[in-house]
């Protein structure tokens, strides 16, 4: 059977063959030819790589943690706004307590909703830890009745922080380093397959061999993705390289 250089594959191209490759032996009775249990191995492992796969291609900025973010970042910067319009208070009291509070929120720098994921789930963790539990901080916030806007605060960081870990779990999954120890598998249970339509063929003593069928129009797959590699090579590199698709 025609020989690929399956590395040269990236990702979505060698994701593709191997379904394409698994596809037209299906087609072909596996079971007569006495190669559904090979065939079976290899898509089992198609199967888990294609979802490392979708894992990997999937945005960390999900829909679900965009409202999120935008959640949290609506309720710090509500609480903000109106602790800044109560600075100017006419009332000495107010004015004072609501620049107690901005004095707080200014330990852990300007610009809260701006600051990267980690550091504002951080920093509204502390800044709420603050609130709750420091004398002066829990009276000033009584008195504006702040109690739900720090609710609100509170809930959208902990959800967001909660749906971020779930991610970050899921790239750690499908890390390039765990894709790649999978084509691995993926590898071998293909050479498995190959190899055995191949023995068997080979194994025919009354032609014609009912293998010829399938071992052409595999030849044929092959062929069409040798034809990619070989125009890849022919055209220029991209600037930082030839990279992986993920």
């Amino acid at each position: 059977m025609n020989f690929i250089d399956l590395p040269k594959l990236r990702n979505a191209e060698y994701l593709q063959y191997v379904k394409d490759f698994s596809g037209i032996i299906a087609l072909n009775n596996p079971a007569t030819l006495q190669i559904d249990a090979k065939l079976s191995a290899f898509n089992a492992r198609i199967s888990e790589l294609e979802n490392l796969y979708k894992k990997a291609l999937a945005n960390e900025k999900t829909q679900d943690l965009l409202l999120l973010a935008e959640r949290r970042d609506n309720a710090i910067n509500g609480i903000y706004y109106f602790l800044l319009g109560h600075s100017y208070h006419f009332e000495a009291d107010k004015k004072q307590k609501a620049q107690l509070l901005l004095d707080n929120m200014a330990l852990y720098g300007s610009g809260i909703s701006r600051l990267n994921y980690q550091a504002e789930t951080a920093t509204l963790d502390n800044l709420t830890r603050d609130w709750e539990n420091k004398p002066e901080l829990i009276d000033a916030v009584a008195s504006f009745n702040l109690s739900a806007w720090i609710n609100e605060m509170k809930t959208a960081n902990d959800l967001f922080n909660t749906k971020y870990l779930s991610r970050t779990q899921e790239y750690g999954d499908a890390n390039p380093e765990t894709i790649k120890s999978k084509r691995e598998e993926v590898n071998a249970a293909y050479y498995a397959l190959r190899d055995r339509i191949d023995a068997l063929h080979l194994l025919v003593e009354t032609p014609p061999s009912p293998y010829v069928t399938i071992i052409n129009q595999l030849n044929a797959l092959t062929d069409q993705y040798n034809v990619l590699l070989v125009n890849r090579k022919d055209t220029a590199a991209p600037e930082n390289g030839a990279r992986s698709e993920m």
